[in-house]
């Protein structure tokens, strides 16, 4: 029996690798790139997080965040800022990167950074894009630090500042966070504590991986049955459940975490088939809320492959885990058409995410 369950993985593991290679080409990184070039200074339509203390706080989006303020949002902004770099690295001679390369450095200047930093330390912001903005940003910092290149070290150098703000506030916190946050959207702990450590193990920052790791056992290292078929809600982008183990499968060892993966999701079948969880169709596209369903998907791939990448070779839920991660992975790639600027301003980061392993292998 054995033999066949690790003849079925391997089977999956050719499939979502030939799967891989044939959904990323330079045709479809060009493709995302466009998406990101198309946003990244496009100030409006904005929908911003501000908090007014007086009229002095009354400004256009280019003026309160001079480096990120276009794709409809301060977050999108910042991870389609992490999708150029990400695919800078990934394809170094494609026809985008010039203007890519462009499009950074106009964004990413001392002196942009400056004023972002000083924007994000103002008074009554103390919750500005937490966790969900602040842990994408360290997501950039993480890739411009680890791309050999001489921009790459400069615009890391301007970055600095705003990454040691976001620090701070997160490490202020943590702490104080009492119970994790488990919905689909921007506020659920446990996908920006994964973000998180992954900038922690990348950046050596042994302090901050020590204090994620810490919360994320108190949070999660008891939960078990998570009610997936309660998902999804109506307006998700992320999985709680999934979120969560892909989460932990960072904190825990191979062993360990495959236990306790069989208390959390006891509901993870050992047949290879991937109907247990199927993936979702937004009702409209042209929502902004309701395209979150969209790229509900594309994350539920990642995490799924993340989940599979944490178990032990020869785990009988591995057939079942890469058959739903195919199915998700397929339908979130098919909604990335940019067609809608309400999804069009941030599908592209999640697509790049999952087609590059960003969360499994961190560097191209």
């Amino acid at each position: 029996m054995r033999i066949v369950v690790c003849a079925l993985v391997a089977l999956f593991a050719m499939h979502s690798a030939a799967q891989s290679t044939s959904e990323f080409d330079i045709q479809a990184a060009q493709r995302f790139a466009n998406l990101a070039l198309a946003c990244v200074h496009k100030e409006y339509p904005n929908h911003i997080s501000h908090t007014l203390n007086s009229d002095a706080d009354v400004a256009p989006p280019r003026e309160l965040t001079p480096a990120f303020y276009g794709c409809y949002d301060w977050h999108s902004s910042v991870h389609g800022h992490w999708l150029l770099v990400r695919l800078i690295r990934t394809f170094p001679d494609a026809p985008f990167v010039a203007p890519a390369r462009e499009a950074l450095r106009q964004s990413l200047t001392a002196k942009n950074i400056a004023r972002e930093a000083a924007y994000l330390r103002g008074e009554g912001r103390a919750s500005f894009e937490r966790p969900y903005g602040l842990a994408w940003l360290l997501q950039l910092a993480a890739e411009l630090g680890e791309w050999d290149d001489p921009q790459a070290k400069e615009m890391a150098a301007n970055l600095r500042p705003l990454e040691e703000a976001a620090l701070e506030r997160l490490g202020d916190w943590l702490p104080k966070l009492s119970n994790p946050v488990r919905i689909g959207e921007h506020d659920q702990t446990a996908f920006a504590l994964g973000l998180m450590l992954d900038y922690a193990h990348g950046s050596g920052n042994r302090q901050f991986a020590g204090l994620i790791v810490s919360k994320a056992r108190q949070f999660y290292l008891g939960d078990k049955n998570c009610p997936l078929n309660y998902e999804p809600s109506g307006e998700d982008f992320l999985s709680p459940c999934l979120g969560e183990a892909d989460l932990m499968r960072r904190v825990l060892p191979s062993v360990e975490f495959a236990g306790w993966l069989g208390t959390f999701l006891p509901q993870i079948p050992t047949s290879g088939d991937g109907r247990w969880l199927r993936p979702v169709v937004s009702p409209d596209p042209s929502d902004p809320k309701l395209a979150h369903l969209d790229g509900l998907n594309l994350s539920r791939a990642w995490m799924l492959e993340g989940i599979a990448a944490g178990l032990p070779k020869g785990d009988k839920r591995l057939p079942s885990i890469a058959a739903a991660a195919a199915a998700h992975r397929k339908a979130g790639l098919a909604a990335v058409t940019g067609a809608h600027y309400e999804g069009g301003h941030w599908l592209g980061s999640f697509a790049v995410y999952l087609v590059t392993k960003r969360g499994i292998a961190t560097a191209p």
